[in-house]
């Protein structure tokens, strides 16, 4: 099939997956549901366009197909955030930290993350991009474990506000959150699209890149921070989706032959918005909410990536 028809099956795709998650048993109060599913659609979309974005300029600036930006550890420091306000607050965390402020502490957290991860690692020493996912992976680890032993000291009961943290949930949103996020977002995707045509000279390597006059180190720097925002954004909105990333960045590569940065987000951001949405379609009207959409696309994902690291291995041999 040529590019031109797959582009527009895609749009078709996410047209009627959008269409059929609005309308499909609607009930008589047409106005409730639609509001409700409204909100919902947008959540998805903001997460969807962020996954997108921040995995792709990720695996370029890493050269790495396999890599999503979770190897930092941002997801991990999220989680410990959210552990931490239960731990010291109890049952009222909510109550002394709204849902506001504790959106704006984690994205702040998150970010101010990643600029110390990157000038611990690109300052004097000017070590190479794999010492700073190395230490992202320390960190993440270390952020991991002292999570799960808060888990183990704080209440049963104060661990299941945790655990609504731990899962990506679409079904109870905070509207004046996700008017923040989409502001937030919107700025950072304008940003972004200045610096796109820069990710196709990077995708040649530090040493071409240099060569044909980018100061490489600035852009690594702004794409990382981009990538920390749009991070922070989606996992600080709906929690932490570990494999999405991954499964849809691959699936655009497969699908769409390009080394057009430009047109790589974008596609991606479609792929990322229908996987989400027939995700939670799927949980909502086939599962009943018995599961989250996170365990869904993990599952899957999760999959998908035994499968890539196979047919790399299969590959090298």
């Amino acid at each position: 099939m040529k590019q031109g028809n797959k582009i527009i099956l895609l749009i078709v795709l996410l047209v009627v997956s959008i269409v059929f998650f609005m309308t499909y048993h609607m009930g008589n109060n047409l106005d409730y549901v639609l509001s409700r599913r409204s909100i919902r659609l947008a959540t998805m979309t903001i997460v969807g366009i962020s996954v997108a974005f921040s995995s792709v300029i990720f695996q370029t600036i890493t050269n790495n197909r396999i890599l999503t930006p979770s190897i930092m550890g941002y997801e991990s420091i999220f989680i410990l955030f959210q552990t931490l306000i239960v731990f010291f607050y109890g049952d009222k965390a909510f109550k002394v930290i709204s849902q506001q402020e504790n959106f704006f502490y984690a994205v702040l957290l998150m970010l101010g993350f990643s600029v110390f991860m990157y000038f611990l690692i690109f300052g004097r020493q000017r070590k190479n991009i794999f010492y700073l996912l190395l230490m992202g992976m320390v960190m993440g680890t270390l952020f991991n474990t002292l999570s799960q032993f808060l888990h183990v000291i704080i209440d049963p009961n104060e661990f299941s506000i945790v655990q609504n943290f731990m899962f990506v949930s679409f079904a109870k949103m905070n509207v004046k959150l996700l008017g923040i996020a989409t502001i937030t977002s919107i700025g950072t995707l304008v940003l972004t699209l200045r610096y796109l045509k820069y990710l196709d000279v990077i995708a040649l390597g530090k040493d071409h890149a240099i060569n044909l006059g980018l100061d490489y180190n600035k852009l690594i720097r702004t794409f990382m921070l981009i990538i920390a925002l749009l991070v922070s954004v989606s996992t600080a909105l709906v929690g932490p989706i570990t494999f999405l990333g991954i499964l849809v960045t691959n699936l655009t590569y497969e699908l769409f032959k390009t080394n057009k940065h430009v047109q790589t987000v974008w596609l991606c951001s479609a792929v990322s918005c229908i996987c989400l949405i027939t995700g939670q379609f799927f949980v909502e009207h086939i599962l009943s909410f018995s599961t989250t959409v996170s365990i869904v696309i993990n599952f899957v994902g999760g999959i998908y990536f035994m499968y890539l690291i196979w047919s790399s291995r299969k590959r090298i041999s």
